[in-house]
């Protein structure tokens, strides 16, 4: 099916991360001209955008005057912006009950996830309500519906990204009307050879425990989905909605 995304200039935040490269290859296939975005991972985004003809460009998006930089670079590079997809995030490695997370670790956890979307969200729809159109994705999880525990921050984060936050700036760009804001919500997502090991253990028959579908996601199968929620061709009168990439999964076991 043609997207009608061939030309147009996509910002991928976290675009040097797992399924974030997998998202920029997914519109560079479409013909669109990718900016991948990085923070620390600067070898890796280098490689990928020489890789599929894109620009790397560093910002800490934790900084609201970063993002807003990063927007005017992108600008002033490549003439415009069309599309944006909200990717960056960080989940903690230690897994602590609530009760156990101290207020700075809470904290961090809260800026790396609900705060660089909120200064990315921020920016890009600063530029797209000027232009009068444009495509933000912002990437939430399953943790953010069903929760996630020993991660409580990370579900916090990711569950107001895709509530309150959506729904109002859905609200607030209405009165643009070919500017729309959607989100994805992706649920257990591994690597083929993750998925082939995790097959092997435990892991698979817990996480695939409430899905309608016995199998785990692939970055590809998050990546089409950002792809078909950023086109105006084929999703241009969707705006406001969270598509869950989750096998029809309906809670998360307690482990």
């Amino acid at each position: 099916m043609e997207t009608g995304l061939h030309g147009k200039i996509v910002l991928v935040t976290g675009g040097a991360g797992g399924i974030g490269q997998t998202i920029c290859r997914a519109f560079y296939e479409e013909g669109a001209r990718v900016v991948v975005h990085y923070h620390s991972s600067s070898a890796e985004a280098e490689s990928l955008a020489e890789e599929i003809d894109g620009l790397p460009i560093c910002a800490d998006l934790r900084d609201d005057n970063a993002a807003q930089s990063m927007v005017q670079n992108i600008l002033s590079e490549l003439g415009g912006l069309d599309v944006c997809i909200a990717n960056a995030g960080h989940y903690p490695n230690t897994s602590k009950p609530f009760w156990e997370i101290d207020a700075r670790h809470w904290d961090s956890t809260l800026e790396s996830n609900l705060g660089v979307t909120v200064n990315t969200a921020r920016a890009f729809l600063g530029h797209a309500v000027g232009v009068g159109s444009g495509s933000i994705v912002l990437i939430g999880s399953t943790a953010g519906i069903f929760g996630e525990s020993g991660h409580a921050g990370y579900a916090t984060a990711k569950g107001a990204i895709t509530s309150g936050l959506l729904m109002t700036l859905k609200n607030d760009v209405s009165q643009i009307s070919s500017v729309r804001v959607n989100a994805v919500a992706p649920g257990w997502t591994v690597t083929q050879k993750k998925v082939e090991h995790a097959a092997e253990n435990e892991l698979f028959d817990r996480a695939t425990a409430t899905m309608a579908l016995k199998k785990l996601a692939t970055p590809e199968d998050v990546a089409s989905t950002v792809v078909m929620l950023a086109s105006d061709k084929i999703s241009g009168h969707i705006t406001g909605q969270v598509i869950e990439v989750a096998g029809g999964m309906e809670g998360r076991l307690i482990p």
